[in-house]
């Protein structure tokens, strides 16, 4: 399937998908500032003492719900709008998202943690439909401007975690359901303009083909039966838990060596989120060298940063985490968009979604894995995540080498 419409038209897909993408990680990073406080402040509610639990044990699952939820959406929804079209999913996600903002307002005022722990959840799955917008500007945006588009949709991806605590932080003194409700209007008006914007694809789904068993049969990890694909996975994947380890625990690692409170963090985090969204401005230029070898250049140069800050002082530190901004914005753009040339065949709402559900997978892993690490020492969950990234470097810049050395093999035969 593949429509391109015109400049105009097309530059209007590209803001409208922005403006989702924006809105949907703006939702899904909203209540990272609200939990702690509410499931670890000295004034008890409903939410902390569901069935007497340790306050603190309750807090890390209510954090876990959203993720998982975003695990299982990115997995099967880019595979499900493959063959039931793109713009009647996007929208259905949209809105539901909406939906399950509102749905945690209500868990919030009902102070019912079950029924906030299924708003969540349920909000998490539908807000894993990136990779429809990704494949969406795979098939309808060509040439040169193809990459730009990806690389802006990554920069929105990345503003909505720095506009979602920000949003939560001026309006929960209003209310605690308020940046819910904000959040929920917000993504219906986005729906609203992107229905407008979207032009109807070409997909439709089969006689008698459900949803349902389009997903079991048809959800990213299928496209591991595929040598190549398991090759990208599991380099993408060391990457991903080298920077995995960086976002969940260089702000424990400001605590520890700077003895920074929850306002210099936020001001850190800042920079980085700023520096990563302007480089995704320009990350999408064409490129006379190989993608896999940039992608290892910049992979090589994430994993230093993350190493400066294990290894390094406050100073050395700090600059190192704004610094993680630049290489990790292009090696995004390079990546998705080698990805979306190299596999088209097999689906670009799959292949996005496999990349979008292994950065999902990789943080659960190292959620886990890190709070273990970090219990010795933060600094060693840091020095594992810049040597995994380093790793995926190495691998990317072989995989480039043989994949040459074939091509010229390939060219003297004939």
């Amino acid at each position: 399937m593949s429509s391109h419409a015109p400049p105009a038209r097309t530059h209007l897909l590209i803001a409208s998908l922005c403006l989702l993408g924006l809105l949907s990680t703006t939702g899904a990073s909203l209540p990272y500032p609200i939990l702690a406080p509410l499931f670890a402040g000295d004034v008890g509610n409903g939410l902390s003492a569901f069935l007497g639990l340790p306050p603190k044990l309750l807090l890390g699952i209510a954090l876990m719900v959203n993720p998982l939820g975003l695990l299982i959406g990115s997995a099967v929804l880019g595979a499900v709008s493959d063959r039931l079209g793109r713009r009647r999913i996007l929208l259905a996600t949209a809105i539901g998202a909406a939906a399950g903002h509102a749905l945690t307002a209500a868990a919030l005022v009902a102070e019912s943690y079950p029924l906030f722990l299924l708003a969540r959840f349920v909000t998490g799955l539908l807000e894993g439909n990136g990779a429809i917008m990704r494949a969406m500007v795979v098939e309808r945006v060509e040439g040169p401007l193809r990459n730009h588009a990806l690389s802006w949709l990554n920069g929105a991806f990345h503003l909505g975690w720095l506009v979602g605590p920000l949003l939560a932080g001026f309006t929960v003194g209003v209310s605690i359901t308020l940046p819910f409700t904000i959040a929920a209007g917000a993504l219906l008006v986005g729906a609203l303009l992107a229905a407008s914007a979207l032009e109807r694809g070409t997909a439709a789904a089969k006689a008698g083909e459900r949803w349902w068993r389009v997903a079991r049969e048809r959800h990213a990890f299928t496209l591991l039966r595929h040598a190549p694909l398991r090759t990208l996975f599991s380099v993408h994947f060391a990457y991903a838990c080298g920077v995995a380890a960086f976002y969940e625990f260089f702000p424990l690692w400001l605590v520890d060596v700077g003895g920074y409170a929850v306002r210099e963090i936020a001001f850190v985090n800042m920079g980085m989120c700023a520096l990563m969204t302007g480089a995704a401005l320009f990350a999408g230029r064409a490129s006379s060298t190989e993608p896999r070898r940039r992608a290892s250049i910049q992979a090589g140069l994430a994993a230093l940063s993350i190493l400066a800050v294990g290894f390094g002082s406050l100073g050395v530190g700090l600059a190192a985490i704004v610094l993680f901004g630049l290489p990790h914005a292009y090696y995004n753009a390079t990546v998705q968009g080698w990805a979306a040339d190299q596999f088209a065949g097999y689906g670009q709402g799959a292949v996005m979604g496999l990349l979008s559900t292994t950065f999902c997978l990789a943080n659960i892993v190292m959620a886990l894995a890190g709070g273990a690490l970090a219990l010795v020492d933060t600094r060693i969950v840091l020095v594992l995540g810049g040597a995994l990234a380093l790793w995926a470097a190495l691998a990317m810049r072989n995989w480039s080498r043989r994949a040459v050395s074939v091509a010229a093999q390939a060219v003297e035969l004939r």
